[in-house]
């Protein structure tokens, strides 16, 4: 375990973001387990914080493994690995149909977390994209794309530990990759934790208010 829970990991990934404090930065956590880390972050900088909502979509009988993943928008960005599709012989219809459901779930957290609120501006900003560990990396790959459409000045992925070659796979999108923790043989993100719990939407508002007086109070 190299972290104590996601408050932690987020005050130790925001030591290594400090160079960018003096570039307007916004930081765009993924739900829900990235909101904490990203309110660590966004409090080191004096920066805003916001999401970006993506979903998983998991294969039908291991829902953790990611076949690809979906943003937020009227312009959805999806991500299918194909060669996993194929590999897995999924179908279609499956993943068609399972898109569709993560975009209604999608909706429904975008209700539930702005409440009414519009997205927070990147244009032109340094855009700091925000979770607690990448395995597949297919929901950050969709969070980066997703938020490269949105015009930052500079693109960041940000996370306390990943595995090796998600990274490597993840680095094109990004403009620059900061990352504290980058073991072989990865493991499940939770090893990394000591609390490792599962956030809740209550948790991700109520982070989101924080994070939200915290600027207002600059």
């Amino acid at each position: 375990m190299m972290f104590r829970d996601r408050s932690d990991a987020g005050r130790q990934l925001a030591e290594k973001l400090l160079h960018l404090k003096d570039r307007n930065p916004v930081v765009l956590a993924l739900p829900r387990g990235g909101v904490p880390v990203g309110l660590e972050v966004a409090q080191a900088l004096g920066a805003p914080l916001d999401l970006v909502l993506v979903r998983k979509i998991g294969v039908p009988w291991q829902p953790e493994l990611a076949l690809g993943a979906v943003t937020d928008g009227d312009d959805p960005e999806v991500f299918i690995d194909r060669n996993l599709v194929a590999e897995l012989a999924i179908p279609e219809d499956y993943i068609t149909e399972e898109t569709a459901r993560q975009l209604d779930e999608l909706e429904r957290r975008r209700r539930v977390y702005r409440a009414g609120r519009a997205p927070m501006d990147a244009s032109g900003r340094a855009a700091i994209v925000v979770d607690d560990g990448i395995a597949t990396g297919a929901t950050m790959r969709v969070a980066l794309q997703a938020t490269r459409r949105r015009n930052p000045s500079w693109l960041v992925l940000a996370a306390p530990v990943a595995a090796p070659d998600t990274l490597a796979r993840l680095r094109p999108e990004a403009d620059e990759v900061v990352c504290l923790e980058i073991p072989a043989g990865l493991g499940a993100i939770g090893f990394y934790y000591r609390d490792f719990h599962q956030v809740s939407d209550a948790e991700v508002t109520a982070i989101l208010a924080r994070g939200s007086q915290h600027t207002e109070q600059k």
